[in-house]
């Protein structure tokens, strides 16, 4: 048992991730989180001690009934710019569908998995994953700016962004670079390592741009566990190197339907 939980420990900081990419709230992503946890240490008994240790505890994640409810949007009577036509469009995407969307794509669980955690058909888990790509082809562009210091990942970022019909307004590899950016181009999303050149840091420069736009942002690291230790103040939404070009693109649209708290 010891073992086991040692496993479902080790699968927090991931199932805190979804769990703020699902809500678009680090704070209720990390209620929910912390309500599952209290579950588990009651009722140990709810984890199987098969291999799929990390699939469990989302599973038993998922039985809980949210404790905030469905979060959904305020209303906007017209959606004129680019991302609010963005996050009335994503909106209306079951959740269910976004569910299967972040396991899968996000979380690396298989479709069978996704579907063991949904407790759903793996049928209507693959249906469900097909209609949420499908809606993702038809998002309105909108403005992206990249901190990164590695050239070569730079490039790579911003030909995803671009691929996914979106404006690379600029690529900053230090935190200067990237706040003078963001306040000439005021971008409608961020994407940013967290460890740049000369010792200069993604988090300090996105601190300093929060504080003159509101502006959802996307962290990129080697190490996601290191930012999510349930101290302080954490990003929602991580994503861990290396990343392929469907997990950024699904990370960027779910940040832009972001609920901010």
């Amino acid at each position: 048992m010891d073992v086991l939980r040692e496993e479902a420990a080790a699968a927090l900081p991931y199932l805190r991730r979804y769990a703020r990419a699902l809500t678009g709230s680090q704070s209720h992503g990390d209620q929910w989180v912390r309500i599952c946890v209290e579950v588990l240490l009651r009722q140990p008994d709810l984890l199987t001690s098969d291999a799929r240790t990390k699939a469990d505890v989302f599973s038993v994640f998922h039985k809980l009934r949210q404790p905030f409810g469905v979060l959904e949007p305020e209303h906007q009577a017209e959606a004129h710019d680019a991302p609010a036509r963005l996050k009335t469009h994503l909106t209306d995407i079951p959740q269910r569908q976004r569910q299967v969307l972040l396991l899968t794509v996000l979380e690396g669980f298989s479709i069978n998995e996704a579907a063991h955690i949904l407790d759903v058909d793996v049928a209507e888990a693959e249906a469900d994953l097909g209609r949420a790509r499908d809606e993702l082809e038809r998002v309105a562009s909108v403005r992206v700016l990249v901190i990164e210091d590695e050239a070569v990942i730079a490039l790579d970022v911003a030909k995803i962004v671009r691929n996914a019909g979106h404006q690379v307004v600029g690529i900053a590899p230090t935190e200067q670079a990237a706040i003078d950016l963001a306040k000439k181009h005021r971008p409608h999303l961020v994407l940013a390592d967290v460890q740049l050149k000369d010792g200069d840091s993604g988090i300090a420069a996105v601190h300093e741009i929060l504080k003159a736009i509101p502006v959802p942002v996307i962290f990129v690291t080697g190490f996601p566990e290191r930012l999510l230790t349930g101290h302080g103040l954490e990003p929602v939404f991580i994503i861990t190197k290396p990343f392929n070009p469907e997990v950024l693109k699904t990370a960027m649209a779910h940040a832009l339907n972001s609920v901010v708290v």
